[in-house]
């Protein structure tokens, strides 16, 4: 499979090793729920990425966990840099069930 948008430093015809090719997000439903993704704060010091999706995307989602809290992290890459937003901050069983609604193609 060869690359659509490979990470920094990865040439684009590069192929992603098995273990580094992650989930891939289900197109939007028609219908979907419009997240809002807000800038992101500086809210904490430290922060534990507990899932992902893959990396050859041109956007690339993160589950996010700190202080107890959930939120999910959207980094898009564009020719001008980087554009990175969050949603809310949410308890984890909300949280959850809004990765699962993203991954599926229920919320975008």
């Amino acid at each position: 499979m060869v690359s659509r948008g490979a990470p920094r430093g990865v040439p684009k015809d590069a192929q992603l090793p098995a273990p580094f090719h992650g989930v891939h997000v289900a197109p939007p439903q028609t219908g979907c729920e419009r997240l809002v993704w807000r800038k992101p704060t500086a809210r904490c010091t430290h922060l534990r990425v507990r899932r992902h999706t893959c990396e050859c995307q041109p956007v690339v989602y993160e589950l996010c966990v700190s202080g107890g809290l959930v939120f999910i992290r959207r980094t898009v890459r564009k020719p001008t840099g980087l554009s990175v937003r969050e949603t809310e901050w949410l308890l984890t069983a909300r949280a959850m069930e809004l990765w699962q609604r993203l991954l599926t193609g229920q919320a975008r």
